[in-house]
């Protein structure tokens, strides 16, 4: 990995390896240059008690790998096998990409990027829940 580069809008926040930094008045780009960084933005961020679906429980396990709450080592199991049941639903080229990238990066131990494709799964979840409703 070259790096990885986070565009900040003014005054967001993101934590990165278990510090909050705050962007100031102008859009800026970090460039971390560590691998394996822990990074989280914090308009991201997934509360507890909203990980109340499927696709957010399988992002929240991502989540607290990046906020430093737990180990890689006792993620990395829940998290692939969560994966795994998301592609029980998710039948559809895009979205197997989607849990296809999100599986190597878990097996790379680059859970910023799993969660980043993970969350692409977020919208198709909602309009699958809106349909059953309907």
């Amino acid at each position: 990995m070259t790096g990885l580069v986070i565009r900040l809008a003014p005054h967001e926040r993101v934590l990165l390896n278990g510090a909050v930094i705050e962007n100031g008045d102008r859009r800026t780009s970090l460039s971390i240059r560590t691998p394996h960084a822990k990074v989280l933005r914090l308009r991201d961020a997934i509360h507890p008690d909203q990980a109340n679906t499927p696709v957010k429980r399988t992002c929240y396990l991502a989540q607290l790998v990046l906020a430093g709450d737990s180990a890689p080592e006792d993620i990395r199991t829940p998290l692939l096998r969560a994966i795994e049941q998301l592609s029980q639903v998710f039948s559809d080229p895009d979205s197997r990409a989607m849990l296809g990238t999100a599986t190597e990066r878990v097996l790379e131990n680059d859970y910023y990027q799993a969660l980043k494709s993970l969350r692409g799964l977020l919208p198709r979840e909602a309009r699958l829940f809106a349909a059953g409703r309907a």
